[in-house]
Parts: C-alpha cells; sequence; structure tokens
C-alpha cells in the first residue's frame, strides 16, 4: 500500500518553506546538508518520518535557521493541561535565572540551607518522573533562594545546589520546547560551577551545557564542551561522584561524535563508557543514573540516529529497563526504540514502544517534536486505532 503524505506534516512543511524562501533547489540543499537529493525530497513530501535528530541538525544548518525553527510546536496538545502549564512556567524560570545573577546582590531573602536541601531532593524527584509542570512551578522560587543563599555563609553548598537546580532548569526548557532558555539554564549552571572551583561539579556543568547545546542541534558544540571536560575530570577520577560524572560526559561524546559524523570515535567513547560502567554498576549520581543499562539506553539512540538501526533494536530487544526504574530514562529509552522499529519496519512493535513511552512520561512524549514525527510517519503507514488515539492526545488529529 502506497504511503500518504500526512496532511499535518509541520516539520516537513518548515523545511520545503524555508528552503523555497532562500530560493534554493532541492539538489542544492541536500548537497550543503550531505543528503541525497532523494531522502530530502522523501522528507519534504512527508514520505519518510523527520524524526532522526542528527539529520534535522544537519537540515537546519544547511538552511542557515535555528533548529526550533523546524522542530518546535506552535502550541502544546490542549488536551494536555499539565504541558500547557508547564510552558506558561518557562518564561518565570527564565525570568528567574536572569535575576540570578551572582554579579548582582540577590532580590529575597535566603532560606535556610536545610529548607533548600530538601527542595533540591523534590525537584530532583519530579523531573525524573517527567512532572515538568510542579517542577516548572517550584525552580523559580528555589533558583531565586539559592542565588540569595549563595550570597552568604552557605556560599559553598549553596553554589553546589545552584549547578543541580541549573542543570533541572534547563532540562525542563529544553525537553518542553524552549532549548534556548535551557542555555541560558546552562551558563547559568556554568557561573557557579567557576566560582565553586570543583573539578567535578565543573564537569557535571559541562554535561549541562552540553545537553543544552545538542538541544539546539549545535553538536559540534556539544561534542567539544563533553569530550574535553572528560580529559579534565579524568584526572581527578578518585574523587566523590567523579566516575559518576565522567560516565556521563563518556557517553555525551560518544553520542555527539556520531551526530557529527565520526562513528569510530563514537564506539570508542561508548566503548570506554561501558568498560567503566562494569566497575561503578548502577548509579544515582545527580539524579542521572550512571551505569549499565544506562549505557544501553545510550548506544539505543546513537544507533538509531547515527548508526544502524537494526543494530539499535538489537540493543533495545535485550536491554531490561527495570533496573533503572526512572520514568524519564525509560520513556526515552522506549522513544528511540521505537523509531529504531519503525525504521526497519516493525511498526506494531513500534507503536507498542511509542505507547509505553507515552504512559510512562506523558508530558515528554507530547512536547516532543521527534516522538509526533515518529506517530505521525506510523499513522501514515499503518494506521489503527491505538495510534489514533495516541496522535489525538498529541495534538495531531486523524
Amino acid at each position: 500500500m502506497a504511503r500518504r503524505p500526512s496532511p499535518d506534516t509541520t516539520i516537513a512543511e518548515r523545511i520545503r518553506d524555508r528552503r523555497r524562501a532562500r530560493g534554493w533547489s532541492m539538489s542544492f540543499a541536500a548537497s550543503r546538508a550531505g543528503l541525497a537529493t532523494s531522502t530530502w525530497s522523501r522528507i519534504e513530501r512527508g514520505l519518510m518520518s523527520a524524526d532522526n535528530r542528527f539529520v534535522l541538525a544537519d537540515i537546519a544548518q544547511a538552511l542557515e535557521c535555528p533548529i526550533t525553527d523546524l522542530v518546535s510546536s506552535a502550541a502544546p496538545p490542549p488536551a494536555d493541561r499539565d504541558l500547557v502549564a508547564t510552558q506558561a512556567n518557562v518564561y518565570a524560570i527564565r525570568e528567574a535565572l536572569l535575576e540570578a545573577d551572582l554579579d548582582e546582590r540577590p532580590l529575597v531573602p535566603a532560606p535556610p540551607l536545610a529548607e533548600l536541601e530538601r527542595e533540591i531532593e523534590l525537584v530532583k524527584h519530579l523531573r525524573s518522573r517527567c512532572d515538568y509542570a510542579a517542577t516548572g512551578r517550584r525552580l523559580p522560587d528555589l533558583i531565586r533562594g539559592l542565588h540569595a543563599a549563595a550570597h552568604g555563609p552557605d556560599r559553598t553548598e549553596a553554589l553546589r545546589l545552584m549547578i543541580v537546580a541549573g542543570d533541572i532548569a534547563a532540562h525542563t526548557c529544553k525537553y518542553t520546547g524552549y532549548p534556548a532558555e535551557g542555555w541560558v539554564g546552562a551558563e547559568w549552571v556554568r557561573r557557579a560551577a567557576e566560582q565553586l572551583g570543583d573539578p567535578v561539579m565543573a564537569g557535571y556543568a559541562s554535561f549541562a551545557r552540553a545537553h543544552a547545546a545538542t538541544g539546539m542541534g549545535a553538536y559540534n558544540r556539544g561534542h567539544s564542551l563533553a569530550a574535553r571536560a572528560a580529559d579534565e575530570l579524568a584526572g581527578h577520577a578518585d574523587e566523590d561522584h567523579a566516575a559518576g560524572v565522567l560516565g556521563l560526559l563518556l557517553l555525551t561524546s560518544g553520542h555527539t561524535a556520531h551526530a557529527i559524523r565520526r562513528p569510530a570515535e563514537g564506539d570508542q567513547f561508548y566503548a570506554e563508557a561501558a568498560r567503566l560502567a562494569e566497575r561503578t554498576g548502577e548509579t544515582d549520581t545527580f539524579g542521572q543514573y550512571f551505569g549499565p543499562t544506562n549505557v544501553a539506553f545510550w548506544r539505543v539512540a546513537g544507533e538509531v540516529d547515527g548508526g544502524d538501526p537494526e543494530e539499535a533494536v538489537r540493543i533495545a530487544l535485550q536491554t531490561n529497563p527495570a533496573p533503572l526504574p526512572v520514568p524519564i530514562r525509560q520513556a526515552m529509552f522506549y522513544m528511540d526504540g521505537a523509531r529504531a522499529l519503525a525504521r526497519v519496519g516493525r511498526d506494531r512493535d513500534a507503536v507498542r514502544y511509542l505507547v509505553t513511552a507515552e504512559r510512562t512520561a506523558p508530558q515528554l512524549v507530547h512536547a516532543s517534536p521527534v516522538a509526533k514525527e515518529t506517530a505521525r510517519g506510523l499513522r501514515d503507514r499503518a494506521g489503527g486505532p491505538q495510534l489514533r488515539a495516541l496522535c489525538e492526545r498529541m495534538g495531531m488529529p486523524a
């Protein structure tokens, strides 16, 4: 059965409109992106799902536009009230980050350090559940409170907590459709790490910045940040939490190396991360959960976007996500697994994975343009009531 173009392939339409506005032919634009003209044509016409993050970054670079111009949704699904609330909170998060400049005096009194520590644990828990609505409500006051504490006697510990809170803010903004605000959060993390002078926290700050950069399609920048930080942190491997942070940096370096078309280098980083994970076992460092299971999750993501989808499927089917019972990581694993399964024509399994991801973390899935593209492609090709209902919940009515 021939696959029909979807009437709402918004990413495809944006790519087409941007190319035409530049007055470029498909073949010229494709050559700039390093793609075959036939591949570009299929993406533009909605015949190929635009759900490969690395390819989307290449297309954005070729068209000389931010990747957000191609992938940002105009609005969240109206039925998802939590996501609507989360996106409304992003403005308040950004304002708090801009106010909480370490060179400026605080505008609020400092809460007790114990209260800030409890609040950090709560937002870490909410972030791990992908409850971005609740996380977004709490972050502005937490950011201002930590800024105030950093100007008092608890400065050192407040700076440490600022790094964790800033990473959560960056993550929340990035994964709800505001990657530029995510970079603001990551830069706030950098300033705190510079003043703290702790090599492990400096490595964690680089991890946050690398991920904020990749959220905007800047994979070269993300790779340089992560790889350099991994080299620097290797000399401090015996310090508390160093192994977990180093593992995160190695995984990020591997992922971004695949994105910039250096797969052999990426595989070396992944292999080094796997060896380290064998020594550390499963960890929960800063709520990031480096360990053997997370290494497998990252390898699925790297293969589906920059390697071999068949290999991504093999790894996904051999991976038991249960040792990492964290909704955010499990949901990302199922979203990546769904993309891999769809690429190799296992549509029913892909739908099952995508529905499982939504059940695990609905706000994350509903806000993801990549997940929407996967669902759209499956709907156009396979259909079915379960998938149509999912598309409705994602704001893509038939």
